[in-house]
């Protein structure tokens, strides 16, 4: 004959399912804390304000973020067209951006400006392109034949942009240095124009606007030397970091869907072209020769990716660039703030 189940025996089966609850929430944690920073994300913020660059921005030609955010009650406000990636930051160090997508150089340089710990956060890095995209520019009937040419010329780019990495790089590997050259400080297209109209004896730009002067006959040029080799990192987004420390949940669906973005523009150029030439007025065989020499997608934030943006931080001091030596872990979350807001389609 059984036994009655004595109460102290449920009292001890009691405390092994809540042991084993508290296990499997252990083991789940991530998984866990990721739904609840969802729930809070709906709770936190009602708007988010994306920015994006006068070269375009895939996430927000594609529409799909808008959808995923709205079913959260939350409201995407596209901020822009911004010139270049320092006016970007300028915005979100003044609270008017939650997230934006630059190269390397600007949050080095704004990190320089500002003494103390960036109002900025690096949440995902962005896959390199194969540097055709950017180069050192010159009319094709120029004097100037190699880099060494450009001592003492005026060259326009955008100051604080990675086309002055890949300015200073290029001067580097024939031993030269920026304060070399006369710099004509102007943002892109600005820079651009500059050249063209005879202002500037060399440019330093990029796409869109170097797929342009290239697609016309109105004046020939020829490329110095392009970024192949030295704008490695392919550039970040960046957060500001309020926004990212109390609304995790929503930065992760924005990456998510940039990532899916990016995994479409590799796959379709076409249909991207399509989609991006309306924002920059520009004729779709244009915009599909600037999407195809183009790198969309995105990459999780390693030791090791982080360490190459402290060798650029690096360099920039060692050249007189900028005038205080930083840590780019200022910038970076903690590994679970990390494991928070990355989704799992970034690799």
């Amino acid at each position: 004959m059984n036994k009655p189940f004595q109460p102290q025996r449920r009292t001890v089966l009691k405390r092994i399912v809540q042991y084993s609850a508290l296990g499997l929430v252990a083991l789940l944690s991530p998984f866990a804390g990721s739904l609840m920073q969802s729930t809070q994300a709906q709770t936190n913020a009602k708007v988010i304000n994306l920015a994006y660059q006068s070269s375009g921005d895939i996430v927000k030609a594609r529409k799909a973020v808008e959808p995923r955010l709205k079913a959260l009650g939350v409201t995407v406000n596209w901020v822009g067209p911004f010139a270049a990636g320092p006016q970007l930051i300028e915005a979100l160090n003044a609270g008017k951006v939650d997230i934006g997508s630059v190269g390397e150089t600007p949050p080095i340089f704004s990190q320089a400006t500002i003494p103390g710990a960036p109002q900025f956060v690096y949440i995902a890095g962005r896959t390199p392109t194969n540097g055709t995209n950017q180069g050192i520019v010159v009319k094709a009937n120029s004097p100037i034949k190699k880099v060494a040419d450009l001592k003492g010329k005026k060259i326009a780019f955008q100051v604080g942009s990675n086309a002055q990495y890949l300015l200073a790089k290029a001067l580097q590997e024939i031993g030269l240095k920026i304060s070399d050259i006369q710099i004509v400080a102007l943002t892109p297209p600005q820079a651009r124009d500059a050249f063209l109209q005879g202002k500037a004896d060399a440019w330093v730009g990029g796409d869109p606007f170097l797929a342009v002067v290239q697609s016309t006959n109105t004046t020939p040029i020829r490329i110095l030397r392009n970024a192949a080799g030295i704008n490695t990192l392919g550039g970040f987004y960046l957060g500001r970091r309020s926004f990212v420390t109390q609304n995790p949940g929503l930065v992760r669906v924005f990456l998510e869907e940039a990532e899916t973005a990016g995994e479409f523009a590799e796959k379709n150029p076409t249909i991207i072209a399509n989609q991006l030439a309306p924002d920059l007025k520009l004729d779709v065989s244009i915009v599909e020769k600037v999407v195809r020499r183009s790198a969309y997608k995105l990459r999780r934030l390693t030791p090791a990716i982080i360490a190459q943006q402290q060798s650029v931080a690096d360099f920039y001091f060692a050249q007189k660039v900028i005038s205080r030596k930083i840590d780019i872990k200022q910038a970076v979350l903690p590994t679970l703030q990390y494991q928070a807001i990355t989704p799992a389609n970034i690799k």
